[in-house]
């Protein structure tokens, strides 16, 4: 089997950008949305990819031409409704949200035939990328469970990168390694807080609901890794001046993935995850940045135990 990664990007978005450069008004138009700012990240980590996706509409059809551009794979499944966008102004800097629509529910035919579609490509691929949409109503979640169960029952390694009911639809598929941040278990109540006990605590219960190793990223503090052997770390990324906090989890899931598929452990990929969301900070764009420059900063990426009681900003 070729060391190689499914992602399943269901309902992916057009995102168009407006930057300005000197005194120069720009306009960026790309592919966009959680699955494919992990998909851009695995194929620059130098591991081939399959996208799957839905598209529908004059959108789709836009967005189904830069996909094209992608150094990636994409199987397209043509659905009966209209792909979701954003338009973002970043003139000043700051990211400013003008107008989005994330899409139209996706109908039971469209789920049917990206499900078969995703399903023959995960079955070719060692690792499967479980991604989200852009809101909880475009893709049934049931979806995900089925892909979850079926992958790992025909011993695919399946990766999830998820909240809300579609982390609980994973769970109960089965997943071997699920990344998700500390605001999303607060955010769904899994975690009372975000103390390093309450997170780590809520992913030791996410263990014992399904998922076999569990990634906490936290913002700009040490990462979690609770690893299905019973280790549980801190992640320590080397400290980089932030452009953009944009994708970095993203980022990580990615590296995480890559180095699964090429047959590495839990620890290097943890490692690799960590370096390559510290990178993507430093850029504007999602899910960007090099294999070199992500394999120099897996070397200062520092694993320590959970145990460790310094705090986190000294402990980095």
């Amino acid at each position: 089997m070729d060391e190689q990664v499914m992602v399943f990007a269901p309902a992916p978005l057009l995102t168009v950008t407006i930057e300005q450069q000197a005194d120069a008004v720009e306009l960026h138009l790309h592919p966009g949305g959680q699955g494919v700012w992990q998909t851009r990240m695995i194929a620059a980590l130098g591991t081939p990819v399959t996208l799957c996706v839905a598209l529908g509409g004059e959108v789709g059809d836009a967005l189904r031409k830069l996909l094209v551009e992608e150094d990636v794979t994409v199987r397209v499944v043509d659905r009966q409704s209209g792909t979701g966008w954003y338009v973002h102004d970043r003139r000043d800097g700051s990211r400013a949200e003008i107008a989005e629509d994330p899409g139209a529910p996706m109908v039971r035919h469209d789920i049917d035939e990206l499900y078969t579609v995703t399903l023959t490509e995960g079955l070719r691929a060692p690792v499967s990328v479980l991604s989200g949409p852009a809101a909880p109503d475009v893709v049934d979640p049931d979806i995900y469970r089925r892909l979850a169960a079926d992958l790992t029952a025909n011993g695919g390694t399946v990766v999830a990168d998820l909240s809300g009911a579609y982390l609980a639809a994973v769970l109960e598929g089965g997943v071997a390694v699920l990344k998700v941040s500390h605001e999303e278990l607060m955010d769904d109540g899994l975690a009372d807080d975000d103390s390093v006990e309450a997170l780590s605590d809520a992913g030791r219960r996410l263990q014992q609901r399904g998922a076999g190793s569990v990634l906490i990223s936290r913002a700009g503090e040490p990462a979690l890794a609770l690893l299905d052997d019973g280790t549980a770390l801190r992640v320590h990324a080397p400290p980089l001046e932030l452009a953009d906090h944009r994708g970095a989890g993203d980022s990580m899931t990615a590296g995480v993935a890559a180095v699964l598929a090429r047959g590495g452990d839990m620890r290097e990929a943890v490692r690799i995850g960590a370096a390559a969301g510290a990178l993507n900070v430093t850029r504007h764009g999602l899910g960007t940045g090099r294999a070199e420059a992500v394999r120099e900063l897996a070397a200062r990426v520092r694993l320590s135990p959970l145990e460790d009681t310094r705090a986190d900003s000294d402990d980095r």
